[in-house]
């Protein structure tokens, strides 16, 4: 018979007779006084003292008419002991009926075990919640008495689609998410200190843009239109800037029509931030502070581990112009070479090019597979070509190039700022030749946004805009090695 239906027919038959017994197994509430993380912390504090805790059992030692067993509760692990003499008879023989991954309560006093463990010497118990399915990433044992949990969950992608399981028997897995909570806090009150505005913006829109991407589409039925889940906030953020706003920010949800891999997955978390009266320059100082000060918040120095790589995070960054750190790595100069001359080198070193990239496209991707893996050390990448940058203001003094720049960290970009466009017609200009190379094939272009220049149209001053890609931030500052690893509930194909 299968092991799996075993194990829960068993459970199954345990409830049946807890509801002989009147023992209602899925509780309302329970009121508790504090968390296992604090007695252990503490625990000369709580020493003979009444505590009420509640969380999952974990596991159960029995001897004859007394048991040590694991509560874990959101903070961690502690032992309880219980008596049959203490909680009596009947209860004593309800808890038998428990099984590890029941929720319970219990209450009692706290002591210290000659072998010098924190323990809760329980008077009393409450089943809260009955487990019907065997946690099903590891196996009840019997050793020695005592029913324990073994074989680690290690099926990455069983961990990624039973979440919920993930983060009951893996608690590095939990402390992930702890941080990546502690990172957004950080950067979102860096922000308001500096007195810039958090807001929303539309999540659907009737046209997509602020960066290049294939969106994903939808239809209001009401108004009879095809909508499309934002692929970026930016154009709706520089909006509040010509209405007036000095400095905004929002952590968002975007959503990308794109593969999936380590370092994609369609709906991520950013953050953008525009700033009037700054540009580029500004911007990167901002950066480095930002992270920076949230490394140090994080970790106590400036300092950490991504992989085989310790990065340091010290100041100022190495800043390398586009075109001269490619040079660099491929002895090749591809500043203000055709289109054809482009593919030619593309071809030359080996770089995959779909047919209707642009020049600007092909000099992104032989930057993609031959310098960003390098850059080890947070850098920034300045200086793109105009072409791929539809949104960005010209350099001051560099033809044919834009002021912007790229963060890199640990070999992957994590975030990409202007010096913003704030000339209508060249917006005008510039949106026009995405329109053409989307005609040749290019399914990433941006669109023609007409009420983004009327609102140009009626002035935005200088601004510096800024984006971060918090999921590929979180991912270095854990060292986990995946996308999926930092987000909760990763999309997956269908089971």
């Amino acid at each position: 018979m299968d092991e799996f239906k075993t194990l829960t027919d068993i459970r199954l038959n345990k409830l049946d007779q807890l509801k002989e017994l009147e023992i209602n197994p899925y509780a309302y509430r329970y009121e508790i006084t504090g968390s296992a993380r604090q007695i252990l912390d503490d625990v000369h504090a709580y020493e003979g003292k009444k505590v009420s805790l509640a969380g999952r059992l974990m596991s159960v030692r029995e001897h004859g008419k007394t048991a040590f067993a694991h509560l874990m509760d959101s903070s961690g692990k502690i032992q309880f002991y219980v008596r049959k003499d203490k909680v009596g008879d009947q209860r004593y023989d309800v808890f038998k009926l428990l099984d590890i991954g029941d929720i319970i309560g219990i209450v009692g006093d706290v002591f210290i075990t000659r072998t010098g463990e924190t323990t809760v010497f329980i008077e009393s118990f409450e089943l809260l919640a009955k487990s019907l399915r065997p946690l099903p990433i590891v196996k009840e044992k019997l050793e020695e008495g005592e029913r324990i949990l073994y074989d680690e969950f290690t099926d990455k992608e069983l961990r990624y689609r039973q979440r919920y399981v993930d983060l009951i028997v893996n608690p590095d897995v939990k402390e992930v998410f702890l941080k990546r909570s502690k990172i957004t806090q950080h950067i979102r009150e860096f922000l308001l200190n500096k007195n810039y505005l958090e807001v929303e913006t539309p999540i659907l829109q009737p046209i997509y843009g602020g960066a290049a991407a294939r969106p994903f589409i939808t239809h209001h039925n009401a108004l009879d239109i095809d909508l499309y889940l934002r692929i970026a906030d930016e154009l709706y953020l520089k909006r509040l800037i010509v209405g007036g706003f000095d400095g905004v920010f929002e952590f968002g949800k975007d959503f990308r029509n794109e593969g999936i891999d380590r370092f994609h997955n369609p709906e991520f978390t950013m953050l953008e931030l525009y700033v009037a009266y700054q540009d580029y320059h500004f911007m990167m100082a901002l950066v480095e502070d930002l992270v920076v000060n949230t490394v140090e918040s994080l970790t106590g120095g400036n300092r950490i581990t991504f992989g085989e790589h310790e990065i340091d995070f010290s100041t100022p960054w190495p800043r390398y112009k586009m075109f001269d750190i490619i040079k660099q790595y491929t002895d090749v100069d591809l500043y203000q070479k055709n289109r054809d001359e482009l593919k030619a080198i593309a071809k030359e070193l080996d770089v995959e090019i779909d047919h209707g990239f642009s020049a600007g496209k092909i000099i992104d991707e032989i930057f993609s597979a031959k310098v960003e893996p390098k850059l080890i050390q947070p850098c920034f990448v300045i200086d793109y070509p105009v072409e791929l940058s539809p949104l960005a203001k010209k350099h001051r003094t560099e033809e044919g190039l834009v002021e912007r720049f790229e963060g890199f960290i640990a070999g992957k970009e994590f975030c990409n700022a202007f010096s913003e466009l704030n000339d209508p017609l060249d917006q005008r200009d510039r949106f026009e030749k995405q329109v053409e190379y989307k005609k040749e094939g290019d399914e990433e272009a941006h669109e023609m946004d007409d009420d983004y220049i009327r609102a140009l149209e009626y002035g935005m001053p200088p601004t510096a805009g800024l984006g971060i890609g918090i999921d590929r931030l979180v991912m270095i500052l854990t060292n986990s090695p995946s996308i999926r690893d930092v987000i909760l509930f990763p999309h997956m194909r269908p089971e």
